[in-house]
């Protein structure tokens, strides 16, 4: 389904609910969207099924939104497709395009691939500018495309620095430093190499 035509689905097109999705702190549902015959599958986020956390308000399905503004304003297209829906089973919530996903896959292992490692420094890149606190393995997803997509993005966008991600334990902290180089400049002083003294 063409890009265009899934947002008026996932925005528009009625939800049913088909289960929830294993592994997730709060209420993540996968649900069927249809308009007019036309159906897709999305991941519906809903604000009520949230676990309330003390460093960051309620409302992170807003974050989910947010993220995919940003990967698209930055145009890398990272994180799937997701919109905001006021009418939805259990309230207002996210619904964020369902990626269909070899789930064997993940971080730890999309590494290993040298076909991958531009896609992941993207990733790497978007969680610093995002300020993503919660960028675990399995957030890190192979398409059936052959993209990796970048999913699970509401601890994001806090006023306080909270950079936690999977992504920069690896493949060594020489590409750290190259990241730093590339994207932002000279290193910050923990990545730099030691002087000998």
């Amino acid at each position: 389904m063409a890009v265009t035509a899934a947002v008026d689905v996932l925005t528009r097109g009625g939800l049913t609910v088909k289960g929830r999705l294993p592994w997730s702190s709060n209420a993540t549902l996968l649900v069927e969207a249809e308009l007019d015959g036309a159906t897709t599958l999305g991941v519906y986020k809903p604000e009520r099924g949230e676990r309330p956390l003390w460093d960051f308000p309620s409302g992170l399905f807003r974050r989910e939104l947010a993220a995919w503004y940003l990967s698209e304003a930055l145009g890398w297209g990272l994180v799937p497709l997701t919109v905001a829906r006021e009418e939805a089973p259990y309230g207002e919530g996210s619904v964020q395009l369902f990626i269909q996903a070899d789930f064997e896959q993940h971080y730890f292992t999309l590494r290993e691939d040298e076909r991958h490692h531009d896609r992941l420094r993207h990733i790497c890149a978007f969680d610093l500018v995002a300020n993503n606190a919660d960028r675990k393995s399995g957030h890190c997803l192979l398409g059936e495309d052959g993209r990796i997509y970048a999913i699970d993005n509401g601890l994001c966008f806090h006023v306080e620095p909270k950079l936690r991600t999977v992504i920069w334990s690896s493949p060594t902290s020489r590409c750290r430093r190259r990241f730093w180089k590339t994207c932002v400049g000279s290193p910050p002083a923990r990545c730099r190499p030691r002087s000998p003294s």
